[in-house]
């Protein structure tokens, strides 16, 4: 009878050391739904707001190390819409959460997703934790209002 010889080499990801640019260092968000929305390597609180409607700016390229800014949106293109503007009009084109279709962000240039230099997400729109409202997202409306 023949004699049969295996090997076999195990690997463990405790040798594994991680690095700056490690999934670890990316931020989950979710919609008001749950849905998963968007993947970004920096928090959104420490991104910039955009003045005109206290958007937060998720640029293409990030200023302070000028290499190309991680994230990844999980949402579905919508008709653009036209707003008035002090000075003149902005056309925004809109993203909406695949699965509740709420408003998430635009851009002002047509789809593709992040084919221009900015992302706008909406204040409010989005949660690190799955399935909570985040604290911001009624601000600005009167809740006397609602009843």
């Amino acid at each position: 009878m023949p004699k049969v010889v295996s090997r076999s080499a195990v690997s463990s990801s405790t040798d594994a050391r991680p690095t700056a640019s490690s999934a670890a260092a990316l931020r989950v968000y979710y919609c008001i739904c749950g849905e998963f929305i968007l993947v970004v390597d920096k928090t959104l609180n420490s991104l910039p707001r955009r003045r005109t409607d206290g958007s937060i700016v998720v640029r293409a390229q990030d200023t302070e190390t000028d290499k190309a800014r991680v994230f990844k949106l999980n949402a579905v293109s919508g008709e653009p819409v036209l707003l008035e503007r002090p000075g003149g009009h902005e056309r925004q084109f809109r993203f909406h959460c695949p699965r509740c279709t709420l408003p998430i962000g635009y851009q002002s240039t047509p789809p593709p997703v992040k084919s221009g230099p900015f992302v706008y997400i909406f204040a409010g729109a989005l949660s690190q934790v799955q399935g909570q409202v985040p604290a911001d997202a009624f601000d600005g409306e009167n809740m006397e209002d609602a009843k």
